[in-house]
C-alpha cells in the first residue's frame, strides 16, 4: 500500500503539468516498423535504464516480438551481463537515487499508457536551460522536473522563451542556442523511436489485440443479424 500511494504521489505532478497548457506535440507511432523499436530499445537502455527500469517487458519478449536473434538482442541492446530472460531493471540503487535526485525514478513500463505517446515525446524534447535549478534544466511540459537532461548532448541546449499572459509569464517557445550532436531532425527521430518502445513496452500485444478485434467486431456483427432473423422466425406468427 505505501507503495502505490508513492506512485500517485509521484504522479501527481505528471497530472498538473499535462494540465498547463502546453502544446503537445504529435509523435509518429508504428508498432509495426521494427527496425524503429530496436533503436528505441537501445536508446532507452543506454540513456534512461541507468535510472529507470521497465520491469514488465523481458529481453526475451522484445527478440520474439522483433524477430530478432536472442544474440543479437543481447549484443545491440541489453547491457552488458544481461540475460535473455531478463526483466529491464536498472542498476541504480534506490536509495541513492532519492538522495541525489529527490525522488525515485519511477518504472517506466506502463508510462506510455499513462501519459500518451505525444507527452512523452514532447516532454523528452522540452528540456531548457534553467541555472536556478540543481540539475542546471527545466522543462516545458513538467515545471520543476528532477529529472536532468541525458539528451543534451545529441539535442544541445535550449532556452525559453516566454510571454506575459495575464500577468504570468508563459513558455511560448524554445530556442535552440547551441546545437548539439544531431541536427533538429535527426534529434525528433531518435526521440519518436524511444517513445514508439515505450508504447511498445506498455502493451506488445497492441497489433494482435487489434487485428483479432476485426475478428470479434465480425463475430458480433454476424451473431446480430442472425439473432435478428432468428426473432422474425419466431415472432412471424404472432398478432
Amino acid at each position: 500500500m505505501k507503495k502505490v500511494l508513492y506512485t500517485l504521489l509521484f504522479l501527481l505532478p505528471f497530472s498538473v503539468s499535462a494540465s498547463s497548457g502546453v502544446k503537445l506535440e504529435s509523435a509518429d507511432i508504428d508498432l509495426s516498423d521494427s527496425a524503429s523499436l530496436e533503436r528505441g530499445a537501445q536508446h532507452y537502455v543506454t540513456y534512461c535504464l541507468g535510472c529507470h527500469s521497465a520491469k514488465h517487458i523481458r529481453y526475451k519478449r522484445i527478440a520474439i516480438d522483433l524477430k530478432l536473434d536472442e544474440t543479437e538482442i543481447l549484443k545491440n541492446v541489453a547491457p552488458l551481463g544481461a540475460g535473455i530472460y531478463d526483466q529491464m531493471h536498472s542498476a541504480m540503487n534506490g536509495h541513492d537515487a532519492e538522495k541525489w535526485f529527490g525522488t525515485t525514478p519511477p518504472d517506466l513500463s506502463l508510462i506510455a499508457r499513462s501519459r500518451g505517446a505525444d507527452w512523452l515525446y514532447t516532454y523528452l524534447k522540452g528540456f531548457y536551460s534553467d541555472p536556478g535549478k540543481p540539475t542546471g534544466v527545466n522543462n516545458a511540459v513538467f515545471q520543476d522536473v528532477a529529472m536532468p537532461n541525458v539528451f543534451w548532448q545529441k539535442q544541445g541546449t535550449q532556452e525559453a522563451v516566454t510571454k506575459n499572459v495575464d500577468g504570468h509569464d508563459v513558455i511560448s517557445e524554445l530556442k535552440l542556442v547551441e546545437p548539439g550532436q544531431l541536427s533538429p531532425q535527426e534529434f525528433d527521430k531518435m526521440i519518436n523511436d524511444l517513445v514508439n518502445f515505450l508504447v511498445y513496452v506498455g502493451e506488445p500485444v497492441q497489433l494482435e489485440r487489434q487485428q483479432m478485434g476485426k475478428y470479434v467486431l465480425f463475430f458480433i456483427l454476424m451473431f446480430i443479424v442472425l439473432g435478428y432473423l432468428l426473432k422474425k422466425e419466431y415472432w412471424k406468427d404472432v398478432h
